[in-house]
């Protein structure tokens, strides 16, 4: 009788296809990782948007990603710093994060394509000669802001080097283009744990199963 002892051939390609599936499967982890925490940020940047009146791309794009890589199977989303310093009440609650010492909050001025007082704003007021910065006491108590005096109706404003400005306020009356406050509780809610859960409850399973099937087709 012919006995042939095939256990230690049988050993090595047992460990072989061990070692190449461990291979397939740490890949197809941080595959799918990573095609979940994109659709992840995806989903949290449509939630910034349905929050948020008309928000700015800076705030939209605030969520950056560490992928997750074979022998690190770990993808970290975050928030960039400045970011996450004035959203981290609409998480967490409390009061808005004000950018200065005051909320500025418009009255009759023109803002941006996004619903908010342009930077440069300010500045310019600033510098005309028909605007002061103060308070003023009212009918409905001391208002604090940036008010506009009124000129006679013929009369024009003029800035550096005798340059007629436009926008003058010929009301009659003094007329609030910004009012400062102090920061108002938050009443919004991000609830970013929550939408992120809800993606990756869903297709982090198929996810992993589509790169599992991408890498054992491609596999050596």
């Amino acid at each position: 009788m012919l006995k042939l002892n095939v256990k230690a051939e049988l050993d090595r390609q047992g460990r072989a296809v061990a070692a190449n599936l461990k291979k397939q499967v740490d890949f197809a982890k941080a595959q799918a990782l990573n095609i979940v925490a994109r659709e992840v940020i995806k989903a949290e940047q449509a939630n910034i948007r349905s929050v948020f009146d008309r928000p700015k791309p800076f705030t939209q794009n605030s969520l950056g990603l560490k992928a997750a890589t074979k022998s690190n199977p770990v993808a970290v989303i975050f928030m960039k710093d400045i970011t996450a310093k004035y959203l981290r009440p609409y998480e967490e609650g409390g009061a808005h994060v004000l950018p200065g010492k005051a909320l500025l909050n418009p009255k009759d001025i023109k803002l941006d394509q996004y619903g908010q007082l342009p930077k440069s704003a300010l500045a310019r007021l600033k510098a005309r000669p028909d605007i002061f910065i103060g308070p003023v006491n009212t009918k409905a108590g001391i208002v604090n802001g940036v008010w506009q005096r009124s000129v006679a109706p013929s009369a024009k404003v003029r800035g550096p080097g005798g340059r007629a400005l436009r926008g003058a306020n010929k009301t009659g009356r003094l007329k609030l283009l910004i009012r400062f406050g102090d920061a108002l509780q938050v009443r919004k809610q991000l609830r970013f744990g929550a939408t992120a859960k809800r993606v990756v409850d869903a297709r982090l399973s198929p996810a992993f199963a589509e790169a599992m099937a991408r890498a054992s087709a491609t596999a050596k």
